[in-house]
């Protein structure tokens, strides 16, 4: 879509669009249903899809959920979110599109959220820590806790790599 709008001049009609899209999809599903719009055409002698609405409709009756908030907020209360081995840049990143989709802007809810799929060790931190722990109404300054919490532990992990590393020569008495 950005170079649709970026290039305009450079597609003359619909359908030039639509190819041009079309050669993109070279995997999975998307590859098959693009296989399968061409030989709807060698069949029949018509391209099946007529306009650039059609085929964004049609693309989106194949590919998006029909539901695709209801799919989010399940996703949000099961456990596959979770941070598991994830930096907390990268699971923040991925929690916050997922709650965003899901429509949530309740700020208790979004710490609840994002506490829960948090590893034990980084939340625990959060949640005991005497001076300046974040409200529990106060997502973004629990995302901004548990990065420095990530980033810390990251730059100590980094730290005590290095020492094991070191080794250390006994020294060898010489042979008579």
């Amino acid at each position: 879509m950005l170079y649709l709008r970026l290039a305009p001049e450079q597609f003359t009609c619909d359908k030039e669009k639509i190819f041009w899209t079309l050669i993109f999809f070279k995997d999975r599903r998307v590859a098959k249903w693009s296989k399968n719009l061409f030989h709807q055409e060698v069949d029949t002698g018509i391209f099946p899809i007529r306009s650039w609405t059609d085929f964004e409709q049609q693309f989106q009756s194949q590919f998006f959920l029909v539901n695709a908030e209801a799919d989010t907020i399940n996703t949000l209360e099961g456990s596959s979110y979770y941070q598991g081995n994830q930096t907390v840049d990268d699971y923040l990143d991925s929690f916050l599109i997922l709650a965003s989709d899901a429509g949530y802007t309740d700020p208790w809810t979004l710490v609840v959220k994002f506490r829960r799929g948090l590893k034990l060790n980084v939340q625990s931190q959060i949640a005991t820590m005497l001076f300046r722990r974040p409200a529990d109404t106060d997502p973004e300054a629990w995302y901004a806790a548990a990065q420095r919490i990530d980033q810390a532990w990251l730059a100590n992990e980094a730290f005590q790599s290095t020492l094991w590393s070191i080794t250390v020569t006994p020294a060898h008495s010489a042979l008579a």
